[in-house]
């Protein structure tokens, strides 16, 4: 499936999600984590379809539920008690807040990631940190398509060995195992191979030598400059808010926030603008194209 925001510039695909990234990171304000939560779900499910709305459901709320619950099993601090272990340790109200907010902040940032990894593919990567750092970004982007590659390479093997009757689903305990030791064996001697095959290809090619031109599809046009100044001008303006304290939220030993002004909406505003942005522009190009047909 086509997306919208995946067919701009690297840099701009690159530069949105470093700023939402960064702020999903260190934002601790209620506001800003379910403004994280909610943009990074929706636009996840946007992205993947049926597939992330799964993901989300099977391992993410779970995810969730879980980090809620072991923070104020382990953190006690706060001066609002609520009741007592019966190990003796107080329940406190800060510390259920703030497990509620590191487990926002957790899912969001995986959400984000998930987001990032169907948008920035390896070439935006390579074109971007190529000649800056071309090992280390040959590197990642490898990392970063290993992962499908394994995925469907197990599945390859898996039935291959079905039809031989050595599959983990067949003969007794012992056996599975020693299938499963093969399937493993055959795997990591193809992701081994791969990897040198890989490598020496690109150094074939002068991959990373000083000099070497690249052939390159993307252009930074007039679409890429809208994107761009709406994202710088929606980013700058919320960090410029947070260096500012209209952000600021602490925890312990009680729940304070700064107060809510009308500076402070307005910067919760821009955050919001900031990372609906992509959605907005899938929502823009679709109803474009539905007008056009």
């Amino acid at each position: 499936m086509n997306h919208s925001f995946s067919h701009y510039h690297p840099v701009v695909n690159f530069t949105y999600f470093a700023l939402v990234l960064i702020c999903a990171m260190f934002f601790m304000h209620p506001v800003c984590l379910a403004v994280s939560l909610m943009c990074s779900f929706a636009y996840s499910v946007q992205l993947n379809g049926k597939r992330a709305l799964k993901f989300n459901l099977a391992y993410m709320l779970p995810l969730l539920l879980v980090s809620v619950l072991l923070n104020p099993a382990f953190n006690h601090e706060g001066i609002t008690v609520l009741t007592y272990l019966p190990d003796g340790n107080p329940l406190t109200l800060e510390s259920v807040a703030y497990g509620i907010a590191a487990a926002c902040m957790i899912v969001s940032v995986i959400s984000w990631f998930s987001c990032y990894n169907a948008v920035m593919t390896s070439d935006k990567f390579l074109y971007l940190f190529g000649r800056v750092i071309p090992a280390l970004s040959l590197i990642f982007s490898m990392v970063l398509r290993f992962v499908p590659r394994f995925k469907a390479q197990v599945k390859v093997v898996s039935d291959a060995q079905k039809c031989i009757g050595r599959d983990v689903s067949n003969g007794s305990v012992l056996q599975r195992a020693r299938h499963g030791l093969t399937i493993l064996s055959i795997l990591v001697t193809w992701a081994l191979e791969n990897a040198i095959e890989t490598a020496d290809s690109m150094k074939s090619r002068g991959y990373g030598r000083p000099g070497r031109t690249a052939f390159s599809i993307f252009v930074f046009d007039s679409r890429d400059k809208k994107a761009m100044l709406a994202i710088g001008l929606a980013g700058l303006y919320t960090i410029i808010g947070a260096f500012f304290g209209a952000m600021d939220f602490r925890f312990f030993p009680s729940m304070q926030g700064a107060g809510l002004t009308l500076y402070s909406v307005s910067v919760f505003a821009a955050y919001f603008i900031l990372c609906v942005i992509p959605m907005a522009i899938e929502l823009w190009e679709d109803r474009k194209w539905k007008a056009m047909k």
